[in-house]
């Protein structure tokens, strides 16, 4: 038998028998997820983020929210009560990359979604103290001062379509979402159409509160009022998800 000491002395090895533990402790997490017929819940509602939630979500990541907020509500009875039902991974099948993440200085925001008016997003990202006393988070006043750039969202699009998202380009790839998600959502998915989708999206809301303008603040409230809603959870009886709890 080894000593103990006689391993932790002998760099050499010390490393050989380091990556001997992680590679059987690898393979012990990734063999089993082989055999799983699908890690993804079959759940209705899902779907690929519209032009204008997509260019709110890359802002979203370029002011580093991520570092602050988790989109992960985990299975427990104390989150489940103050943010709502956990978080499925197919809430998350058209994140590149996905907003998990376990550092939650704020608030996890994976329910955020229509907890809020569009008024209250824009007041608490401008000064968050004046809606939240206790608030640490930093303001982000130029979200309504910058006007929202979006000449290459087809590019965006084009991008994430190599990654799997049903984005379509060709009248085949259209239908294919018509019967996956619906005419509505999949004519906002038509890459060609992409900018006159996130012109109208913008309009017909209104997220910042000035019609005159098309801000960066749009494109984040519209990503935030999205987050959460897309499955209803109140459809499913109790013992739907209960295997997962």
């Amino acid at each position: 038998m080894i000593k103990h000491e006689s391993i932790e002395t002998n760099v050499g090895l010390l490393i050989i028998l380091s990556l001997v533990a992680m590679g059987i402790g690898g393979l012990v997490e990734i063999v089993p997820l082989f055999y799983i017929n699908d890690t993804i819940e079959k759940v209705e509602g899902v779907r690929p983020y519209t032009p204008l939630e997509l260019r709110g979500r890359d802002i979203y990541i370029r002011e580093g929210c991520y570092t602050c907020h988790s989109q992960m509500v985990r299975p427990f009875r104390d989150e489940d009560l103050r943010y709502g039902h956990y978080s499925l991974a197919a809430e998350s099948q058209y994140d590149h990359p996905f907003q998990w993440g376990s550092k939650r200085t704020g608030p996890d925001l994976a329910r955020v979604g229509k907890k809020y008016s569009n008024e209250w997003h824009v007041q608490h990202l401008i000064a968050p103290r004046s809606v939240v006393p206790e608030s640490i988070m930093p303001n982000y006043p130029w979200l309504l001062e910058n006007e929202l750039h979006y000449a290459d969202i087809t590019e965006r699009m084009r991008a994430l379509k190599k990654t799997g998202v049903p984005y379509a380009e060709s009248p085949a790839e259209h239908a294919a979402n018509v019967e996956k998600f619906g005419e509505a959502v999949a004519n906002q998915l038509n890459i060609n159409d992409a900018e006159k989708n996130l012109l109208r999206a913008a309009e017909a809301d209104n997220f910042d509160g000035n019609p005159a303008r098309l801000s960066e603040m749009d494109a984040m409230v519209a990503y935030l009022q999205m987050l959460g809603t897309l499955v209803d959870f109140n459809q499913y009886d109790e013992g739907y998800f209960a295997e997962f709890r």
